[in-house]
């Protein structure tokens, strides 16, 4: 099993930050786009090897990521519409997911045997995320998807603070 864990205080212009392992070594760079349409997002490795490529699908109501790994294998993230609690719809990935996707407290399983759990702390200045990955080929989409509903979370919350305060 590998722990990571992403602190992040804000998102930066271009959403840089760094995923450490449970060691506190560099895992992960996650490299954002500044002022370009539509938003992507590079992970990689720290010897510059591109784990994933997200990017925003234009033109949609409703938020869609295109998460492109290394090995050429392409899933979507998927908001759809509810009118309580958002959910998520995650196509082409392969895994299940058990729990509460949207407050980042869930379980990603395969024919139902777990291969990754997803937490978030709450009640502190900077957003920290918690990734166990049980079995580690899934590392990188997992961290690809934890990017994704976090990028996607931070737009809502923005939009809701900007609507809240006219």
């Amino acid at each position: 099993m590998v722990q990571y864990q992403i602190k992040q205080k804000f998102w930066s212009l271009g959403g840089k930050f760094k995923i450490k392992d449970n060691a506190g070594n560099l895992a992960y760079y996650v490299q954002g786009s500044f002022l370009k349409i539509p938003k992507q997002f590079i992970i990689s490795k720290p010897d510059g090897t591109q784990v994933s490529h997200i990017k925003k699908v234009m033109f949609q109501i409703l938020p869609k990521f295109d998460v492109t790994l290394a090995d050429g294998s392409v899933f979507r993230i998927a908001k759809e519409l509810t009118l309580f609690k958002p959910r998520y719809r995650i196509e082409h990935f392969g895994l299940e997911v058990q729990g509460n996707f949207w407050d980042m407290d869930f379980e990603l399983r395969h024919n139902g045997v777990p291969v990754a759990q997803i937490s978030q702390e709450w009640f502190k200045i900077n957003s920290t995320y918690h990734i166990d990955v049980y079995d580690d080929q899934y590392a990188d989409a997992v961290i690809s998807l934890v990017i994704a509903i976090d990028y996607v979370k931070a737009q809502q919350a923005a939009a809701s603070s900007a609507s809240s305060s006219n």
